[in-house]
C-alpha cells in the first residue's frame, strides 16, 4: 500500500495531493501540466515536498513533521522515465545490470533470466541503445528498473515519446508486467486509452489537486 499526502510549491504552481494506491496498477491521470510528474518525483525521492507524508508498506519514506526523508537510492523504488535514459556507451546487458551494481545488490541470474524472458529482450543483450527502436529501449529500461527488486514501480508517460506502432508494440509487455511481475505500479499518463488497458485504479489530477480517486469511470476521453 502506498499512502501519499504532500504539498509542494513550484514557482507559481502548487501541488496538494492526497491519495492511496493498493497493489496492481494505479494510474495518475490528468492533462499535461497537471503536476503528475512532480508527484511521482516526490514519491521517488527526487523532489522534496514542502510538507506532508509518504508511506510505502508501513515504511515512512517522507514525513516533514518527523523530519524523515529517506534518500532516493534507499527507497527501493524503480523509475521508468519517458525516454528510458539508457547509457549509450553500455550494451543492453550492461544497462540491465547497472542499477543492481550501483545499489550493491548481489547478482540474481534466475531473476535476470525471468525478467529478460518477460520483456522478450534476450536477443537485444549484446546491442547498444543506439541500435534499438524506441519500444525496445523502453523494454530495457523497464527491465533495469525491475532488476532492482523494487517495492514499487513508477512509470512516467513511458509511451509518450513513441509513435503509434511502437506504442502498440509495447502495451502487451506492460500488461504482462502488471500481471506477472508482482510489483505494484503507478502509471502516469494523460492518454485514457492506455490507462483503460493497464490500470484498475485511477487517481485523477487537475491543477496539482486530486479531484477524484476510484475506477476507470474517472477517465475522460476528451483529455486523451
Amino acid at each position: 500500500m502506498l499512502s501519499v499526502d504532500v504539498e509542494k510549491r513550484l514557482g507559481e504552481f502548487s501541488i496538494a495531493a492526497k491519495f492511496e494506491a493498493a497493489g496492481g496498477a494505479t494510474a495518475l491521470f490528468g492533462p499535461s501540466g497537471a503536476g503528475k510528474t512532480s508527484i511521482v518525483n516526490m514519491i521517488a525521492g527526487l523532489v522534496r515536498p514542502d510538507r506532508g507524508r509518504i508511506v510505502l508498506d508501513d515504511n515512512v519514506l517522507f514525513d516533514s513533521a518527523a523530519r524523515v526523508n529517506v534518500p532516493a537510492h534507499r527507497r527501493r523504488i524503480g523509475y521508468v522515465f519517458q525516454e528510458g535514459r539508457l547509457f549509450p556507451h553500455l550494451s543492453v546487458a550492461q544497462n540491465l545490470d547497472y542499477g543492481r551494481w550501483m545499489s550493491k545488490l548481489e547478482p540474481d541470474p534466475a531473476e535476470r533470466e525471468r525478467i529478460v524472458a518477460l520483456l522478450d529482450i534476450g536477443n537485444l543483450l549484446p546491442r547498444r541503445p543506439g541500435h534499438l527502436s524506441g519500444g525496445e529501449r523502453q523494454r530495457v529500461a523497464i527491465g533495469r528498473a525491475l532488476l532492482l527488486k523494487p517495492r514499487l514501480l513508477l512509470l512516467d508517460e513511458p509511451l509518450a515519446s513513441l509513435d503509434r506502432a511502437r506504442k502498440l508494440e509495447i502495451l502487451p509487455y506492460l500488461a504482462r508486467l502488471r500481471d506477472e511481475a508482482r510489483v505494484p505500479m503507478i502509471y502516469v499518463s494523460h492518454q485514457a486509452g492506455e490507462i483503460q488497458r493497464l490500470a484498475s485504479q485511477v487517481v485523477r489530477i487537475e491543477d496539482g489537486r486530486v479531484v477524484g480517486a476510484g475506477g476507470l469511470e474517472l477517465l475522460d476521453e476528451t483529455l486523451a
